[in-house]
């Protein structure tokens, strides 16, 4: 019985070790994604503004993108139009059934760098890229026609009515611009809605980024909350090719992706957050709007007072500018307001001395901040600093800073990992376009808290205590078991003797 009950400790320890208390590891989610099939062709500017070495990248990201495809005659079908002042079919849609053969063409394909006819390129695949007699398939809602034009300058022809007829035809078209392209040029040239459909670049250099979208863009996803192919304990919520887990209102995630627990209060913790905001000349004002959403956007996930959260902002260029301090505001309203009626201010890249402004003053109690709360930055830049920042960088996480780095377009990767605290990889994100930031935002706001949960330890406490309760109760009951049997012992000896 003795080995039993040791048995039954052991297993409760290791249920104990199991119950994600000590910080198991995400669990890997389920993922499924297959491409619907499509006639793609895709439609890429040669022109001589474009160099060798970029025409290599867009054949780099044609690539990537087919990679990702389900190729075959019943799947998706690519083709690939080539064009600068004349148009060449470089192979149609019925040319290759296989990924390998069509990796292998693209890698052959060279640049005609001569003039920008797009509308032309445009009118060729409407009439002959698109047709029965190059592979197109009978337009039906099993089989989608896309192209996908890529271009670095201002046309030398018409694109808006081309486009309109394109789109009438009943082609889906995105247009992804390089560098000095025209912006509206894209607008002409791309479906509705143009969030979705219009992409730009500040270089060739990072248009392979633009790969992970186009593969969303042709995944079919299985509904894996619908099916039940997943593992959450509460809610699953379904995103393109996967899910994540959620819990129920009164409820946290817990660290293992997918159980929830308990937990009691949830009104926020103390907290000086400070954003760090590139406002150079490569933003460029639309976009600049965006980053404005994407400071309120993390600002609503916070519980502003005079006790909890205080939110700073600083924005940079080729100098720094404070906009307004730890602890100015106290409420959210005051703080998105004071973010909307930020001013940019375009010129150069300073970060590293941007982040020695946010070491040496935003941080400090004379600006606001407050001893023995913790300290969060958030680094918000699109391309590589003008100036050193190790010193700084390094600075700042020796002083306990718990600092984000977000970048978008040209930003370098390299160095959003070193402003990054550690883990770096739950601390730095990267996306090629500035509309895809409030992604980023919903990543976090739930990465932005401090490091001690308490609601995680009083779940810790309160399974401790069932566990000891349990121990004891069984601990009760061996012993009773034991007395027990001593005296059904002792009856027997009792009728042995009174036999005998």
């Amino acid at each position: 019985m003795d080995r039993i009950f040791s048995g039954f400790l052991l297993s409760v320890l290791l249920l104990f070790q199991n119950h994600g208390v000590y910080g198991a590891p995400p669990q890997p989610r389920g993922t499924l994604c297959r491409t619907r099939p499509t006639d793609l062709v895709f439609i890429i500017d040669s022109s001589r503004s474009v160099r060798p070495n970029e025409f290599e990248q867009v054949k780099v990201f044609m690539s990537q993108v087919i990679e990702a495809l389900d190729v075959g005659l019943n799947a998706t079908r690519v083709g690939v139009i080539n064009y600068a002042s004349a148009v060449k079919s470089e192979f149609s849609l019925k040319t290759y059934q296989t990924k390998a053969s069509l990796l292998q063409a693209v890698r052959k394909i060279e640049p005609l760098s001569t003039g920008t006819m797009t509308g032309l390129a445009i009118q060729y695949a409407i009439n002959r890229a698109f047709s029965d007699s190059e592979g197109a398939r009978v337009q039906s809602p099993g089989i989608n026609k896309v192209a996908i034009v890529v271009t670095d300058g201002r046309p030398q022809d018409g694109v808006k009515d081309v486009s309109t007829r394109a789109k009438a035809a009943g082609i889906e078209i995105f247009a992804i611009g390089v560098g000095r392209v025209d912006m509206n040029t894209l607008r002409q040239i791309a479906s509705e809605p143009l969030d979705d459909h219009v992409d730009y670049v500040e270089s060739y250099s990072v248009i392979e980024k633009l790969t992970h979208k186009f593969q969303e863009a042709f995944c079919v996803v299985s509904d894996l909350c619908a099916t039940g192919d997943h593992d959450c304990e509460q809610i699953c919520v379904s995103t393109p090719g996967s899910y994540k887990c959620a819990c129920k209102e009164g409820f946290t995630l817990n660290r293992d992706g997918k159980t929830c627990s308990a937990c009691s209060g949830g009104g926020g913790a103390a907290l000086d957050l400070v954003f760090l905001i590139d406002g150079s000349k490569s933003v460029r004002p639309e976009n600049f709007e965006l980053v404005k959403k994407f400071i309120n956007q993390i600002v609503d996930s916070l519980e502003v007072s005079d006790t909890l959260a205080h939110v700073g902002l600083v924005q940079y260029s080729s100098s720094v500018r404070q906009e307004f301090p730890l602890g100015r505001y106290n409420n959210k309203k005051d703080i998105k307001t004071a973010v909307k009626r930020m001013a940019y201010m375009e010129k150069g890249t300073m970060t590293g001395q941007a982040l020695k402004y946010l070491v040496d003053n935003s941080f400090a109690v004379s600006n606001g901040a407050r001893p023995g709360v913790p300290k969060v930055g958030i680094v918000f830049t699109d391309g590589r600093s003008q100036d050193y920042i190790t010193d700084a960088s390094k600075k700042a996480k020796e002083l306990g800073f718990r600092m984000f780095a977000v970048g978008v377009g040209n930003a370098v990767e390299d160095e959003l990992r070193e402003i990054a605290s550690e883990p770096v990889a739950e601390h730095y994100f990267y996306t090629a376009d500035f509309k895809a930031i409030n992604k980023i935002g919903k990543k976090l706001q739930k990465k932005i808290c401090v490091e001690e949960d308490p609601c995680e330890c009083k779940a810790i406490v309160k399974f401790q205590t069932k566990v000891e309760d349990l121990i004891k109760s069984l601990q009760r009951k061996y012993i009773l078991w034991k007395l027990t049997m001593s005296r059904t012992y002792r009856v027997g000896l009792h009728f042995v003797e009174i036999a005998n």
